[in-house]
């Protein structure tokens, strides 16, 4: 765990932090539709899986760069183990300046992750997780014990831009049940871990690429929090469906289900 830490620690020093708020006009470009790349997250990326394969030889590491032009390597995530990189989330965010970015790595074995890393250089957090031994934020042990509240004074935030038309029309109905329900970080590196420290309540997502929501939803999971598809099952890196419901806790995910995603019409009783 020390070491891959240190890992991070070090290629964001080399590669990503000299570039923050240093960007040039040709250090950024569009790898799709309002997707942005740039030199930062290629470099890293090619560090971290160099010296990731350094670490665990015959291991292979699946990066966010070379998945999106090979989506075959994705193939047998639930079969093999594997690192999942995610050389820097939150790319426009860091490409505007803004300091909610991070830089992320997962280790999955046959389907499920067993540990990860997320860096926050700006803030100078790092957070750590491995399966059944818990989590930690710079070290300390993590546990979100903060009593769930009552619909109508959970904070949450919805990722609209993806959604499909049933979910979204869900949404725009009941958002106006919770105290506040907000566009998200755009960043899962903050998202996740805003969870636990009593930042929000609850996060829906529906895009579920693995290298985003691998490192987040095992910490959350070992602070005591939840992550499920929309229909309950647990959280799967191996599966590529669409739709993820993220909580601090069980019983919150459960009120956030039952209201959020409730039918337009639909009966909801006091929660």
């Amino acid at each position: 765990m020390d070491r891959v830490e240190q890992l991070l620690r070090d290629v964001s020093a080399e590669v990503i932090e000299p570039r923050f708020n240093a960007l040039h006009g040709d250090d950024v470009r569009f790898k799709s539709p309002g997707e942005v790349v740039t030199v930062a997250d290629e470099e890293a990326e090619a560090l971290l899986v160099r010296r990731l394969g350094e670490l665990l030889p015959g291991t292979p590491v699946i990066g966010e760069e070379s998945s999106s032009l090979d989506p075959s390597l994705l193939d047998g995530l639930d079969s093999h183990r594997v690192w999942l990189v995610d050389p820097l989330d939150g790319t426009a965010n860091f490409v505007a300046g803004s300091p909610d970015w991070a830089v992320m790595v997962a280790l999955v074995e046959n389907g499920a992750t067993v540990a990860s890393w997320i860096w926050r250089p700006v803030d100078g957090v790092m957070y750590m997780a491995e399966l059944s031994q818990g989590a930690t934020r710079n070290g300390i042990a993590l546990q979100r014990r903060r009593p769930t509240p009552p619909v109508a004074e959970m904070r949450g935030a919805v990722l609209t831009r993806f959604l499909d038309h049933d979910t979204s029309t869900s949404v725009a109905a009941n958002r106006h049940r919770f105290r506040s329900v907000g566009e998200g970080r755009v960043c899962a590196g903050v998202d996740y871990p805003a969870l636990i420290e009593g930042d929000q309540e609850f996060v829906l997502f529906w895009r579920t690429l693995p290298w985003d929501h691998a490192p987040g939803a095992l910490l959350l999971g070992e602070a005591g929090g939840v992550a499920r598809r929309l229909d309950g099952t647990p959280y799967n890196p191996a599966q590529h469906t669409t739709g993820l419901l993220v909580a601090s806790s069980q019983a919150a995910w459960d009120l956030v289900s039952a209201t959020l995603l409730a039918s337009p019409g639909e009966q909801i009783g006091e929660i």
